[in-house]
């Protein structure tokens, strides 16, 4: 069964979403539609990184999927494919597939010829070039006959944490926010482990609070299971499941989560000092 997957920042109350799934069961009815989210904030491309690079992986090889998100039609910008790790990803050539694949090279890119010919109307890219190009793939077609392959595309780059040798400190910052309003860094494990060779310890400073432990689960911040209820609210470091260092309150939300108790903004910086 093909699979075509939706993200964008549509939201879920106008007609946007369901005039695109229309459009696909309108050419294949047989296809499998899957919702990422729709609820990305408007034009945020790192966001939409943050949530397709941890999403695409559990979908089987071949998937096609669609990024909505700032591809509102401009006859001055392409709309690209890239056939990468396996799968199709189809948005605006506006940056956003360079952030999901930062550190992996697409096997290809394709500048999307469909609707652009001079008399050809766009005028929602969603469902007038991203929606015929992804049933095509879907049916099993070739990129080729609904694109031309081109050598680059948009290049944004991703914020990076740096290592700072002479403060011997870690230089990151807030990429993402979830639904629980924990803090998503850009501080890989495997960076701090590398950075911190030779230091026992370290303290992880944002604002005016510190941390001095990272644990490896949110249940890990749990020690005594029959004391559970009394570890809620409890604030931690943890390593998520992308291997990013997060800052979390032990069963926290949107409104008592880390986001509100911390106050951190996306792009605020996260400091990890090693001694």
């Amino acid at each position: 069964m093909s699979i075509i997957t939706l993200t964008s920042d549509f939201g879920n109350l106008d007609y946007r979403v369901a005039a695109v799934k229309g459009s696909i069961l309108s050419l294949n009815q047989k296809v499998n539609i899957i919702d990422i989210t729709h609820d990305i904030q408007a034009f945020n491309l790192v966001q939409t990184s943050y949530i397709v690079r941890n999403a695409y992986k559990h979908f089987p090889k071949n998937t096609v999927h669609i990024l909505s998100v700032d591809s509102f039609h401009n006859k001055s910008r392409k709309n690209i494919l890239y056939k990468a790790d396996g799968h199709y990803f189809i948005a605006a050539d506006n940056g956003l597939l360079s952030l999901v694949f930062f550190d992996i090279k697409p096997e290809a890119i394709y500048e999307i010829t469909l609707n652009n010919r001079f008399d050809d109307i766009v005028n929602f890219t969603s469902t007038d070039v991203f929606v015929p190009a992804a049933v095509h793939l879907a049916n099993g077609g070739l990129p080729e006959v609904i694109g031309r392959k081109i050598d680059s595309a948009k290049q944004l780059l991703f914020p990076k944490p740096v290592f700072n040798d002479s403060e011997k400190m870690i230089i990151g910052e807030v990429t993402y926010i979830d639904n629980f309003g924990n803090i998503i860094s850009n501080i890989s494990k495997d960076f701090f482990e590398s950075s911190g060779k030779g230091y026992e310890n370290f303290t992880i400073k944002f604002r005016n609070l510190s941390l001095s432990r990272i644990f490896s689960s949110h249940t890990e911040v749990v020690s005594d299971w029959e004391r559970e209820t009394e570890y809620h609210g409890q604030s931690a470091a943890i390593f998520n499941d992308s291997q990013l260092l997060e800052l979390t309150i032990y069963k926290g939300s949107k409104k008592n989560g880390a986001k509100s108790l911390f106050g951190l903004n996306v792009g605020e910086n996260i400091y990890i000092e090693f001694f």
